[in-house]
């Protein structure tokens, strides 16, 4: 009884604590559920924070296209290794270090002993990272090796999905088409940027912006079934579509690699450009690189097109031409004295290029074909004047930058000072311009007077939306002369190709297309100083045209430096080899009519078989036909083709006689004359390249035979000229451009 008021007094307090408490917590509680946070913080933010997850939705680069859709550049799914290594993570950790390495090492390109020591290695704590990389041998690893990695089932070996670029033309105008990098930004995240060229300049147009997926989770991170999902999406980088041609492109890619080593320039550029509208077609340079290897890279930088000015000799002479014939002042029969001209009477000569001895009188005509520095002075000095000629060049767009969309372009430096500076300017020496002011200013020689401004880029593309956000259009960058005068200047331009007399001669023909065109043949300064570099090789070789004449559809520009030549081959050859093929190729490829067509003969083939030899000839010859006769016999007994054909005019008609026969000379004959001597002497026939006959194992004369083999050798005509022309010398002016003269 003692005892009781004790033990009510203890419950009495106990009973009010507990009660303290339970008011706190309620009231606890109902302010949570009221205010909805607790120590200042948001619960449900908090909560949201612990439960909901975010994914980022990975952007992709615009993609880069030819003018018909062909993919230049492209993002690419591709996968980095990874290896977990913290033992937390059983059991998807490396246990075995020793035997991962041994396995990795028969799919990536790393040595098994460098991939067990980046397995073991440690921070500088000497801890275990949570997981390491395996350099740029584990980065952008095709499926094929992913799925090779996943099938040796290694503990802790995982991929982390990623996209790489991707050129599926390698080497591919690569200076104007650039590459990327993987930089990490300052908030550690990885962006791919443009280093050079278009992904450069456009790196912001082809950059999309990363969208994010946000989900609500369990804390294991899987998916709540009825949780909220919030999705942005990714908005993807604008592709961009180029007026490049991959068809020409390659072409020229292809040319540039048999010139690059044959001849081992130091230098080599080219541009195919629409002689209409200003489109660059195809545009290359050596050295290049690999725009995913990026070998190759550090011999330069530059676009070589756009980024440099040097002087370019004889094909400044094509506007020095049309600046004449627009002011009246150039008359093709016209008389003067080659070989040497004195500016002023204290200046030096101004020498033609065959030593300054000349060709003695000669008309302006054949000055510009035979490319007489001295004609071209004359017309500067006594036809034009100085300051007349001066706005021309400026009329040309010779000072300024053609405004092309590519990055870091240059202008020309215009030396027109002095009387002799103004007088070289005229035949390309002391003034610099670049190969793409040479292309624009050529569009006016081709089209019609109307000078069109170059461009790459031919629209810009929302490939989301499908929607053209920028469309190029033709621009007329000025009209330096008139229709008439850019006719005759391509008349004159085309007999420096078709003339015996012309430097182009035999190098730029192309049969079936008129070709109108100058050479080039610039010195190159001396980098010690004190003038130019001397020697045969020590030039910049070149040739500007255009095709067809009458209506230009394409220009080309190549130049070649420093090409390894010997005394015996002219600079102009390795420049043939590339000019020529290619402009070839391309009017073929883009369907365009040759100028100058073959007449089909009306008349069927005349019927000759038991004819005398002597009749079938002048029947055949009446007809317009070639008669080769096989066989020394006087009659004929069987002729290919027969009398049911019609031929074009000049083709061959292959008569048999009686007797013994024998091998024609088939030099310089068609692949479908050479077949008809096959079929009518019963040969067996194979053939090495393609074009005209420069090689037959059957000398002509001997006995042909039934059965025999016929083994011909054909080239394209172009290098057939150019290898008659290297054994065979014709003109004293082609004679002294060997000894590496100016031209």
């Amino acid at each position: 009884m003692k005892k009781q008021p004790n033990i009510n007094f203890g419950a009495a307090i106990l009973f009010l604590i507990f009660s303290l408490l339970f008011f706190v917590l309620i009231f606890r509680f109902v302010s949570i559920q009221v205010t909805g946070e607790a120590a200042g913080h948001a619960l449900a933010a908090k909560a949201q924070q612990k439960y909901e997850r975010e994914k980022t939705i990975q952007a992709k680069r615009g993609t880069i296209y030819d003018r018909n859709g062909e993919v230049i550049a492209e993002d690419t799914i591709s996968y980095k290794l990874v290896a977990i290594l913290d033992k937390s993570m059983k059991p998807d950790y490396v246990k075995d270090p020793e035997k991962t390495a041994a396995a990795l090492s028969k799919a990536i390109d790393l040595e098994e002993s460098e991939i067990y020591r980046i397995l073991t290695k440690k921070t500088e704590d000497g801890e275990t990272p949570f997981q390491v990389e395996f350099g740029k041998e584990g980065r952008d690893l095709p499926l094929k090796t992913k799925r090779e990695i996943e099938d040796m089932e290694l503990p802790g070996i995982t991929f982390i999905t990623d996209s790489k670029r991707f050129y599926p033309n390698g080497v591919f105008a690569s200076h104007l088409v650039g590459y990327v990098e993987k930089k990490k930004s300052k908030t550690n995240k990885t962006d791919t940027v443009g280093m050079l060229g278009l992904e450069q300049s456009l790196n912001d147009v082809l950059t999309g912006k990363d969208g994010k997926f946000s989900y609500e989770s369990d804390i294991w991170g899987y998916l709540l079934p009825n949780g909220d999902q919030k999705i942005q999406p990714a908005q993807n980088g604008k592709d961009v579509y180029l007026t490049i041609d991959k068809k020409i492109q390659t072409f020229l890619e292809d040319s540039m690699n048999k010139v690059d080593e044959e001849y081992k320039p130091k230098k080599m550029v080219a541009v195919v450009a629409d002689a209409k509208t200003g489109e660059i077609l195809a545009m290359g340079q050596r050295p290049s690189f690999h725009p995913k290897t990026k070998e190759g890279i550090e011999e330069t930088w530059h676009n070589e097109v756009i980024e440099n000015s040097f002087e370019p000799g004889s094909t400044m002479k094509i506007f020095t031409l049309a600046a004449a014939i627009e002011e009246g002042e150039f008359d093709p029969n016209e008389w003067y004295k080659s070989g040497s001209y004195k500016v002023t009477e204290n200046s030096p000569a101004i020498r033609d290029h065959n030593q300054g001895r000349g060709w003695g009188s000669i008309t302006y005509l054949e000055g510009v074909q035979r490319s007489s520095n001295v004609a071209f002075a004359k017309i500067v000095k006594e036809k034009l004047g100085y300051e007349k000629y001066r706005e021309y060049i400026t009329k040309f767009g010779f000072e300024n930058p053609t405004g092309i969309d590519l990055p870091n372009e240059t202008g020309g430096k215009i030396a027109y000072e002095w009387p002799l500076d103004k007088v070289t300017t005229g035949f390309g020496q002391g003034s610099a311009i670049t190969p793409i002011q040479q292309v624009q200013a050529a569009t006016a020689i081709a089209n019609d007077g109307k000078m069109m401004k170059p461009h790459v880029i031919s629209s810009i593309v929302d490939g989301d939306k499908n929607e053209v956000l920028k469309k190029t259009k033709p621009e007329v960058k000025g009209n330096p002369i008139s229709a008439e005068t850019a006719k005759k200047t391509r008349d004159i331009l085309e007999t420096v190709v078709s003339s015996e007399k012309g430097t182009g001669y035999k190098r730029y023909n192309i049969e079936g297309y008129e070709v109108a065109g100058k050479t080039g043949t610039a010195q190159i300064p001396d980098p010690n100083g004190g003038g130019y570099l001397t020697g045969h090789e020590n030039f910049i070789f070149s040739f500007l045209g255009m095709a067809p004449k009458d209506d230009p559809e394409l220009i080309i520009y190549v130049a070649v430096q420093q090409p390894d030549i010997d005394l015996s081959t002219n600079g102009a050859e390795p420049v043939s080899k590339i000019f020529t093929p290619v402009m070839k190729s391309s009017l073929q490829y883009l369907n365009i009519e040759p100028a100058k067509e073959l007449k089909a003969n009306s008349e069927q083939t005349p019927e000759v078989e038991g004819k005398t030899v002597e009749e079938a000839k002048a029947a055949l010859k009446k007809s317009g036909f070639e008669a080769i006769v096989l066989g020394k016999g006087s009659k004929v007994e069987r002729q290919v083709p027969g009398n049911m054909y019609n031929l074009l005019e000049g083709e061959r008609v292959i008569l048999k006689t009686e007797g013994d026969l024998t091998v024609p000379d088939m030099n310089g004959w068609s692949l479908r004359d050479v077949m008809k001597v096959a079929k009518l002497a019963d040969l067996k026939l194979n053939t090495v390249g393609s074009g005209y006959v420069v090689k037959q194992n059957l000398k002509a004369g001997s006995a042909l035979r039934e059965g025999d083999y016929l083994i011909v050798e054909l080239e394209p005509p172009a290098e057939k000229y150019n290898e008659e022309n290297a054994e065979n010398e014709e003109s004293e002016e082609q004679q002294e451009e060997e000894e590496a003269v100016l031209d």
